[in-house]
């Protein structure tokens, strides 16, 4: 499948999701965000779907907003920006909470909403040379839309930091304040997120799902506030088929149904 700014690649329970403007290194504007919101919508209710990989095509990843996009804003009202604002918020939320894995293939640049996507990526592989920033203070505008997605990755410090001077940051330094996991040379890019592509499909597809709709239940609270959460959580997995196949199949020392032999790297373990 294929349109304006998506390139989309099947390889069974694989996604792998390019945004294709590279003339314009892959900015934003309304229909970009239109056609992310729209496969989003679609891939959070696929069965089959379990990982994708979010990319994109030529020099960078993302170089944020798109520079006819904000010169029309530039007109908007302060309604018209209200609901363009809130039209973007609504994307990145969608890709936040895919019931599976996000994982962002990054290189070149990830700038304003560039970063603001990596950021709602559940892992980020980017290449050592790559450049970031919330660049938007220094267009008189800030980084409201990915602030919720952000923050929960990079902190308060490290934001206050970065939002204030709009400074751009390197790969190593993205890495250090949780924004990006892994840092290798673009040549073995693919390779890593090739890893982790083989790693997550080592984990069960509900177990996945349950966990990553955990994470913002429980962050930021005290454990006796999410105990009976947490208890009714693992109790609903553990007589899910799949946790009984999964301890079944600990038990038994064989992979469990979920695993696809061709996939799974070498020497790793459910």
């Amino acid at each position: 499948m294929s349109d304006n700014f998506l390139t989309i690649r099947r390889e069974g329970p694989v996604e792998h999701v390019t945004l294709n403007r590279p003339d314009v290194r892959n900015a934003f504007n309304e229909q970009a965000i239109a056609e992310l919101a729209s496969w989003a919508a679609g891939a959070a209710v696929d069965p089959g779907l379990r990982v994708v990989v979010l990319a994109g095509a030529g020099k960078v990843f993302s170089a944020g907003a798109d520079a006819a996009w904000m010169a029309k804003m530039a007109g908007y009202s302060h309604d018209d920006n209200v609901k363009d604002a809130e039209t973007a918020a609504a994307m990145f939320r969608a890709i936040n909470t895919l019931p599976c894995a996000v994982i962002g293939r990054l290189h070149g640049a990830a700038l304003g909403g560039g970063s603001g996507l990596a950021a709602v990526c559940d892992i980020v592989v980017a290449a050592e040379h790559t450049v970031f920033g919330f660049t938007e203070t220094r267009l008189g505008i800030l980084p409201a839309m990915i602030s919720p997605f952000v923050l929960p990755k990079i902190g308060v410090s490290a934001a206050r930091e970065l939002f204030l001077t709009g400074m751009r940051f390197d790969a190593a330094r993205a890495r250090e304040i949780g924004l990006v996991h892994a840092v290798v040379p673009e040549s073995l890019l693919d390779e890593a997120v090739q890893r982790y592509v083989a790693e997550v499909l080592l984990a069960a597809p509900t177990a996945v799902a349950a966990a990553k709709a955990l994470i913002p239940r429980v962050w930021g609270q005290a454990p006796e506030e999410v105990a009976a959460l947490t208890a009714g959580a693992i109790a609903a997995q553990r007589v899910s088929p799949e946790g009984q196949d999964g301890l079944l199949a600990f038990l038994e020392k064989r992979r469990p149904g979920w695993v696809v032999e061709a996939i799974a790297p070498r020497g790793a373990r459910p």
